[in-house]
């Protein structure tokens, strides 16, 4: 049975942090607290990702709960040394940077804001295992991360319909901060990270084993070095911070270990902490969030908010059921991917 929200909620409240500079005024962040009847709360969250990543995000809600639990001030101190990331003088670029490529969308492939649906799909302990039974022996170190990014580009490629000719981009985020020597000071909650990118042809990935999906997303991660972090940083200086390609591009961030399910306000950890849907920001369609979950089976598992234009969710999620069915250890390994329709 569908419950209408409005029936559920008892007040809303709506906070806003601003920035003031000398010319313009900047807000960083914009929190929505939903209380609901049966006593618990909603808390809502949009971020001006200029001032922080996920983990800078979640040291300072980290602190705001501290404090409303009673603390005079926040456990890890906040960090600005925003400076150990300038470029160097001169900039060098000494690392090839497809993510920052400009590339023409000739054919009008960026995904088109309407008709868009969003599903969630929950990959579980035998969806994981299914998953596996995919990667050649070669490749069986690999992380749950990079089997999950591979079969997500895969499938989603397929759904898509490219020309097999053209390129298409994973872009993979990558937590930079323990890449340095010595790693960023614990507190620094800035931005960290880098966008990896690996780039195939459609055709490529349709048509090739899973094996090769997954060792370029393997490639891509390993490519983040400190040395690729401070040629990322001059190339922002001598190029103007170019935004990353989104051109046939799907980006993925692993929000695991972020531990937006952990920070308590005083009254528990929460049931819930990602985003809300799939292919979030001013671009639809290109990101996806690996957010831990818990099913109601009791399954500790990852579930991705997806985000696709109806036609290609619907061949998306046909694809992604094949691979897991072909991979199936008897008739009691169902997929219980679709969990949800956002």
């Amino acid at each position: 049975m569908n419950t209408n929200i409005d029936d559920a909620v008892t007040q809303t409240r709506k906070f806003s942090i601003i920035m003031c500079g000398e010319v313009n005024i900047y807000c960083c962040t914009n929190w929505q607290v939903t209380r609901l009847k049966c006593g618990s709360f909603l808390f809502a969250l949009r971020l001006n990702h200029t001032m922080s990543d996920a983990p800078g995000l979640v040291q300072f809600m980290s602190a705001v709960g501290e404090m409303a639990r009673g603390a005079n001030a926040p456990s890890v101190p906040a960090v600005w040394e925003r400076q150990v990331l300038n470029a160097s003088n001169p900039p060098r670029v000494t690392c090839t940077h497809r993510e920052y490529e400009e590339v023409a969308d000739t054919n009008g492939t960026i995904i088109p804001l309407d008709d868009m649906a969003h599903r969630s799909f929950f990959f579980g302990p035998s969806e994981i295992s299914a998953l596996r039974k995919l990667v050649p022996p070669h490749l069986s170190h690999c992380s749950t991360f990079e089997i999950l990014t591979a079969c997500l580009w895969k499938c989603r490629t397929i759904a898509l319909q490219p020309d097999p000719t053209e390129e298409m981009r994973i872009i993979c985020i990558v937590n930079a901060r323990e890449k340095f020597n010595p790693p960023l000071p614990r507190g620094y909650y800035g931005n960290g990270f880098a966008f990896p990118v690996a780039v195939a042809t459609a055709g490529g990935l349709s048509k090739n084993p899973f094996g090769y999906a997954l060792e370029l997303v393997r490639k891509a991660k390993a490519d983040v070095t400190e040395e690729y972090m401070r040629s990322v940083s001059s190339l922002m200086v001598t190029k103007g911070r170019p935004h990353f390609t989104v051109v046939r591009a799907y980006l993925v961030s692993d929000l695991r270990r972020a531990g937006f399910e952990e920070v308590d306000f005083g009254w528990g950890n929460a049931i819930y902490g990602g985003a809300a849907k799939g292919g979030v920001g001013a671009i639809p369609g290109v990101a996806s969030f690996y957010i831990p979950f818990t099913n109601k089976e009791g399954e500790n598992g990852i579930v991705v908010p997806f985000c696709l234009p109806a036609p290609a969710m619907e061949r998306f999620v046909k694809e992604l059921g094949s691979m897991l069915k072909d991979q199936a250890v008897n008739a009691q390994t169902k997929s219980k991917l679709i969990v949800s329709s956002l």
